[in-house]
This record gives C-alpha cells, structure tokens and sequence, in this order.
C-alpha cells in the first residue's frame, strides 16, 4: 500500500494542492487527471523523489519499486535490443524473449533490433524509454502521457498489456478512451485538493459535479438565511425586549462558516468559423499518387476518394507510412508524383499541422501571432479569441518562446479562428491538449457546419466523429466507406489480427502470414467493397422514403386536427380543401409505402447474399 499523507506543494504563487491525502492499495490502476499545469507531472515527481513536497510524505512499503517513463533520451548500449533488455529485472537478463515481445508491440520491426538506438527518430527513442519501463516489471508503473508517440495500433496494444497489469500503475494521458479502457480508480487534483473515486473518469467528473451543485445549492440557501438573521438583528438592535433574541442570532452568525462562492472553472470554448459550402462535393482525388523521391517508394499510391460537405474523415494507420503527408498534399504543402486533386472553387481550407508549432515566431506574443494571422484581424477580435482559448488578460502577452506544448497547441487551433473555412484538415490536434481541451475540440468539431479529414490516433474520436476512413495497413492505403467500428467489425487491424511474432532465446524472426491467408483478407475486402457499394444507395434511398412518409403523416396528422376546428366553426370552404388534400395524402402515402417495400426487399435480399458469400469465404 502506498499513502500519501498531508501533502503540499507550490511553486512562487502558484498552489498546486495543498492537505491532500490518498492511498493506493495492492492490484489498483489509477488514471490520474487534471488541467494542464494542475501539477499531475509534479506528482510523479514527487512520488518517485525527484522533488520533494513542501510538506506531507509519501511511503512505501520495504523494497517497493517504482518505475518512470521519462523523456529525456540516453543510451549506452550499441543495439536496440540490448539496450531495451537494461530493463529486465535482476536475475532476468538472459529473458530477451519478453522483451522482444513488447518491442513488438511498440511497433518495432525484427530487423530494428540491431540498430544502433541513436538511429530511431525521437518518438521511437521514447518509445525504448517505455519498452525498457514496462520489461522491468516495477511495483508502480508511473506513465506520463504514453500515448504521445505511439501509433494507433501500439497503442491497443498498450492498453491490453496494462489491462493484464498486475501491480499497481498511475497513468497520465489526455486520451480519455485509453484511460478508461485501463483504470480502476479515478484520482484528481481539483480546486488544490486531491480526490480518489472508484470507476472511470466519466464517473468521477460526475460525482465532482453532482457534490458542486450540491456545495451551491447549501451555499445560496445559508446565504438566504444570513441575509433573513442580518435583517432581524438590524430592524430589532434598538429594542430591549428583543435585545437576548438579537445577541443570540449575532453569537450564531459569527459561529457560522460562511461558504464562498466555487470559481468557475476555466473552460476551453469556441466554435470554427464557417465559410459557406460550395456545393455537395468540395474535393475529389483521383489516381492520387506521391513519393518523395523520383524513383523512391510510393508512399500513397492510386488513391481515389471523393470529400462531401459534412463528410468526416478519420485518415489512420501506423506512424511513418504516409498519413501526416496525404494531409500536406490535402492543404496543397505538397503536389502529387501522379494523380490529381481538384477542388470547388470556394473551397476554404483550415489547416492545423504537427509542424506548424514550429512555424510560430517565438520572439512574438500571443495577441502578435493572432494578429500577424489575418489582415483584417483586430486587437479586440484577437483579445476575444485569446480568450476563448484561456489567454486571457496577461497571458495573452507572454512570448511563444516560454509557452509549453499543449499552449502552443491552443496557439495553433485559435489561428483557425481567423479565416472561416468550410473543410478543415487536422493532424493530430489532440497532442499535448488535456483531456478538458479535447473534449471541447470534439464539441466544436461535432458542431461545425463543413467537412473535416482529421489524422488521429484517438479512437475515442474515431468512434464519435467520422463516417469514412482512410486506411494505412496492410502495406497499403484504402478508403473505406464507413465508420470506425465497422472497420473493425468488418476488416480490423493486420496487427490486431495476425497473432504477435513468436520470439524466442534464438530470437527467430516472426512467421510470415500465408499466402492464402493474404489471399483470404483481400477477397474478404474486396466482397466489403461490393457489399458497401450495392447497399450503402438502397439504405440511403430507404432513409429518403421513409422521410418522406413521415412528412406526409404529419401533415395528415395537422389537416385532422384542421378539419376538427373547420367542422366546429361550421366553414365548408376548409373542409372540402382539406378533405381533398387528405385523400392526395392518403395516395402518395400509398405509393411510397409500396415502393419503400420494394427497396426494403432489395436491399435484405442483397445484404443476405453477401454475408453468405463472406460465410462460405470463412468456412474455406
């Protein structure tokens, strides 16, 4: 068991939390949550005594370990896996298997292995950090932020290895949908006070908010009744035969704590301008085809994909295979090898890069970069957008050069305040955002009135927002017409699917998946493709009819109601109108009810036929 007693902690001015007391006991996953500069990170800190708390003490039990993902990048071995297998317990070192195993899981390749480490781009280098944290099996695991180099197929991986965690783990991370899918327990540092719940995050930000309304309610009521005390003692001071009544109630007023009003917490809130949408379809790729390199590998090759208004495109896949580029040739960063992109004419594109912090001036503020954005920007328009984004007053003045990731972010999606657009093209704009601000961006990218085509490894995005995908997998790039769980009910994750290489002591590379089992995906795909394509017009004409018939019962619905007060008013001329119009009603209500059978018919019998060519395909 580990118990936090009493602890305090600030910085100058800055209180992070002060008298806060927790426990974690035996088997407990902890998803620990906050607002950025809440003091989570100072936490970790404190716990594993790299700062010490300004008062309190944290203890452990004897020969408890703690282990840290940390971020800062030094190695000593000359290979990948040597250097991973310095996490492996004492008595352990001979057991690279299991190291292997996770490296896997990262993402990392059997030819990786003996690479030098100094080799890997940062985000892998990180991803070593974690591998070597996770193989030493510590008693407490502390994860800051994990997920912020990890793909999104590592990062399912991750969160079933930490659903198998058997001791305990703290976990930071502003992916909601990772952290809830690992905890146990909710512990939040909230108003400087830290707070531990069962359950999930939803869980506990309901608990904080039903206790809130609860403190509110009790406050404005004994406020209520203060004031009715005050207002007795004023009226009655001068009279003797009241005077013990009055001593009485001013003893009892100064006894009573008087509750302060709860701050509102800052809130990320905004909207994305809308430019007006040109038409149904804004862009079109055809043949879409890009390599670096003249005779270099085709990093997307014979893309095709059309862009609706409204459309919602989730484009996904593992890290370096071409997704971050597919959006810089999107936003006109880059031109095709082959192919064509075209575009409505009054199409307006936003785009939000995970370059583009660098291309901020760090010599300017905040109001200056806003304001460097647009011509026509103001410094009222810019001081209410700054706002919007929690930089308000003075800290719209502070310089890029000291502001941290996640404000450099909020940065970045205010500049797209500024020109309104009707598509919006975002690589991974949840990066360095807290939970809070993610939430808020998915608020404000539901309610936007154009299309979006979003890079993101967040599949609690995924699952809310889009209606396409395009996929990176498989060695390849595909679109697939429709949502996220689809994808995964019908077609999934290759690393999902094929069963995690076989490491061994003689370190055997991983079995290659059949040719018949390739065979088998592609054919399985290519019958989705023909089902998605027949069915995906009938359900929308079944919509479209069933709408239509909708519309027609309530208005026979209000011409009843019509009749009932023409026949009580005695006026013929109605009457007759809306008898007539009923029995027009009552026909084309017919008529696209037999047709909305036809369809409805059409499409089971389609739909019967190919789940039974994707049984016999099964069965093969």
């Amino acid at each position: 068991m580990i118990t936090a007693d009493n602890l305090s902690k600030a910085y100058g001015e800055q209180v992070l939390f002060t008298e806060a007391s927790f426990r974690i006991n035996p088997g407990e996953r902890i998803g620990l949550v906050g607002r950025n500069g809440y003091g989570k990170t100072t936490l970790l800190r404190l716990i594993t005594g790299e700062e010490e708390p300004d008062q309190g003490s944290i203890s452990f039990p004897k020969h408890y370990t703690v282990g840290y993902l940390k971020q800062h990048l030094k190695f000593t071995r000359p290979t990948l896996l040597e250097e991973a297998c310095l996490g492996l317990p004492p008595g352990q070192q001979d057991e690279s298997w299991r190291v292997e195993k996770i490296l896997f899981g990262l993402g990392f390749s059997k030819e990786d292995f003996a690479r030098p480490p100094e080799e890997f781009s940062g985000g892998f280098q990180v991803r070593l950090n974690l591998a070597k944290v996770l193989a030493a099996e510590p008693n407490l695991l502390l994860l800051d932020e994990p997920s912020n180099y990890l793909d999104i197929t590592s990062i399912r991986w991750l969160v079933r290895f930490l659903q198998a965690w058997k001791n305990e783990l703290i976990l930071i991370t502003h992916d909601r949908h990772l952290m809830d899918q690992v905890i146990t327990h909710t512990l939040g540092i909230h108003r400087q006070k830290l707070r531990k719940l069962a359950g999930d995050t939803t869980k506990f930000y309901e608990q904080i908010a039903k206790e809130e309304e609860i403190y509110e309610k009790t406050r404005i009521n004994e406020e209520k009744r203060r004031k009715e005390i005050e207002t007795f003692i004023n009226r009655f001071r001068a009279k003797a035969t009241l005077s013990s009544r009055v001593q009485s109630r001013i003893k009892m007023l100064e006894k009573q704590e008087r509750l302060e009003k709860l701050a509102a917490p800052e809130v990320l809130a905004f909207s994305f301008p809308e430019a007006p949408m040109p038409g149904k379809l804004i862009l079109e790729a055809k043949g879409l085809s890009f390599a670096y390199q003249p005779t270099g590998p085709l990093l997307i090759d014979d893309l095709c994909f059309t862009v609706s208004k409204n459309d919602r495109i989730g484009i996904i896949g593992q890290n370096g295979k071409g997704k971050t580029t597919l959006l810089r040739l999107l936003a006109g960063e880059l031109k095709p090898t082959k192919g064509s992109l075209s575009g409505h004419p009054a199409l307006q594109t936003g785009f939000f890069g995970q370059t583009n912090v660098e291309r901020l001036d760090p010599h300017k503020t905040i109001l200056e970069e806003l304001l460097a954005t647009s011509p026509a920007c103001t410094l009222e328009q810019a001081r209410k957008i700054s706002g919007a984004f929690m930089f308000s007053g003075d800290l719209a003045l502070k310089k890029i050069a000291v502001l941290s990731g996640g404000e450099k972010s909020r940065v970045l999606l205010s500049k797209l305040l500024l020109t309104p657009s009707n598509l919006l093209l975002l690589d991974e704009p949840t990066n360095h955002l807290d939970m809070e601000a993610c939430d808020s961006l998915m608020e404000a990218l539901d309610a936007y009135n154009g299309a979006v085509i979003l890079v993101t490894h967040n599949e609690m995005y995924l699952h809310a927002l889009v209606n396409k995908l395009i996929v990176f997998d498989r060695d390849r790039v595909f679109l697939f017409d429709g949502n996220y769980q689809r994808f995964l009910d019908e077609i999934g994750w290759a690393a999902d699917q094929d069963d995690a290489p076989s490491a061994t002591n003689e370190r055997a590379p991983a079995a290659a998946p059949t040719n018949h089992r390739k065979a088998l995906r592609q054919e399985r795909a290519a019958i989705i493709n023909r089902r998605s394509a027949v069915l995906t017009p009938l359900a929308a004409k079944i919509n479209q009819l069933e709408k239509a018939i909708l519309a027609l019962e309530e208005e026979l619905q209000k011409n009843n109601e019509e009749l009932i007060t023409a026949s009580t008013a005695g006026c013929g001329e109605t009457i007759a109108e809306l008898a007539k119009r009923n029995a027009e009603i009552n026909g084309e209500t017919e008529k696209l009810y037999t047709e909305l059978a036809k369809v409805t018919d059409d499409y089971e019998r389609a739909a019967a036929a190919f789940e039974a060519e994707l049984q016999n395909l099964s069965a093969g």
